[in-house]
C-alpha cells in the first residue's frame, strides 16, 4: 500500500435536505460546492444536512470522502451521465484525486485547513444512490465494486477552503486500509481468523456488533432495506 501524505482538495460541498424521490423520503444527497472558507464542527461543514438522522450524520459520520479517482471508472460503466460530470454525485463533502479506500486506513487523521480528521469507517451504500442515478442495482454496484468513499470523525474543528491540502498525520493502523475491512464487509466473510483481529481496532459500534454477530450466529446479516430501500408503487 502507498500511502499518500497529502492531496490537493478539489471541491468541498454541502447540501439541504429536501423530499426525496419516494414518499416521505427526504435526502442532502445533492450537494453543491462551498465557496470560501467553510466551518467544520462536530457534525460536520456547516451548512451541511442530513435526511434522516438515524442513519446518516452523527459524529461518526461528520464528513463524507469520495474520491474523483472512481469517476472515470463509473463513466466507462454508465455512461457519460450529467451527475458524473462533476463533484457530489454520491453525495460527497470531499473531492479529491490521489487517495482511495487502497490507501487510506481506519484511524487515519489528517489535517485539512484548520480541522483535524480521522477515518471512522467506510461508508454503507444505500438505496438513495439507486434513486440518484436512475439505476435500481446502483447502490449494490457501488457495495460491490467496493468504491464506496468513506467517513470522518471530527476531532478539532477548523476551517477549511476548497484547494487546501487534506495532509496525513498519524497513521496508527496501517495494517488495516479501507479495503481490507470492506472485503470483510462486503465479502461476506465468517471466518473467525479474518474477523477477530478487525475487533481490536477502534470499531463504530454498529461495525462492531455486526462483526461480533457474525461470530456468534455464523451468518451475514440482510442488506436487502438498505440497498433497496422502501417499495414504489
Amino acid at each position: 500500500m502507498t500511502a499518500p501524505l497529502a492531496v490537493h482538495v478539489d471541491a468541498l460541498l454541502a447540501g439541504k435536505a429536501v423530499a426525496y424521490t419516494r414518499p416521505g423520503a427526504i435526502s442532502a444527497i445533492a450537494k453543491r460546492p462551498c465557496i470560501g472558507a467553510v466551518r467544520i464542527g462536530e457534525l460536520g461543514l456547516e451548512g451541511d444536512e442530513q435526511g434522516d438522522p438515524r442513519v446518516h450524520g452523527g459524529i461518526d459520520k461528520a464528513v463524507h470522502h469520495y474520491p474523483f479517482d472512481h469517476y472515470s471508472a463509473w463513466r466507462s460503466e454508465l455512461g457519460d451521465t450529467p451527475v458524473l460530470q462533476q463533484p457530489g454525485a454520491f453525495g460527497e463533502n470531499i473531492s479529491t484525486r490521489g487517495m482511495t479506500e487502497a490507501t487510506v486506513c481506519l484511524g487515519d487523521r489528517f489535517q485539512l485547513g484548520s480541522a483535524l480528521l480521522e477515518i471512522s469507517q467506510g461508508r454503507q451504500p444505500c438505496w438513495k444512490l439507486n434513486d440518484r442515478f436512475g439505476l435500481p442495482d446502483m447502490a449494490r454496484r457501488v457495495q460491490t465494486t467496493g468504491r464506496c468513499g468513506w467517513y470522518y470523525r471530527v476531532l478539532q474543528a477548523g476551517d477549511a477552503c476548497t484547494g487546501d491540502t487534506l495532509t496525513l498525520r498519524e497513521r496508527p493502523h496501517p495494517d488495516w486500509p479501507l479495503t481490507r475491512l470492506t472485503q470483510l464487509l462486503y465479502g461476506r466473510a465468517l471466518d473467525p481468523a479474518q474477523l477477530k483481529p478487525a475487533l481490536v481496532l477502534p470499531l463504530v459500534p454498529s461495525w462492531r456488533k455486526l462483526i461480533e454477530r457474525r461470530l456468534q450466529q455464523g451468518t451475514v446479516e440482510d442488506w436487502d432495506k438498505r440497498i433497496n430501500g422502501p417499495m414504489q408503487d
